[in-house]
C-alpha cells in the first residue's frame, strides 16, 4: 500500500539549550584532541557510531545522551536561521 501524504514530525523545543551545550562541549573536546570536529560529529550523526567521538572530557558519553533526531532538527534549524 503506497501512502500519498506527508507525515508530520515534531520534537519539543525545550532541549535546545541542552543540545547546544552538549554539542559545544563535544566540539571543544574533539578540537583539543586534534580532530576535525565537524567531520567527526557528521560521522557520528550519519552512522550513530560513538567511536567517531573522543572519550576525552567524557564527550562520547555526553553526545550519546542526545537523541539523534533532536540533534539533526536543531542543526537544520540553526543553519536555516542564519
Amino acid at each position: 500500500m503506497e501512502m500519498d501524504y506527508t507525515r508530520k514530525f515534531s520534537i519539543q523545543y525545550e532541549k535546545d539549550p541542552e543540545i547546544k551545550a552538549v554539542l559545544s562541549s563535544v566540539y571543544r573536546s574533539l578540537q583539543e584532541k586534534g580532530y576535525n570536529p565537524i567531520n567527526q560529529i557528521v560521522g557520528y550523526i550519519l552512522s550513530e557510531d560513538p567511536t567517531y567521538i573522543t572519550n576525552y572530557n567524557n564527550a562520547r558519553s555526553l553526545i550519546r545522551k542526545l537523541d539523534r533526531d533532536e540533534l539533526l532538527q536543531e542543526l537544520v534549524k540553526q543553519y536555516l536561521r542564519d
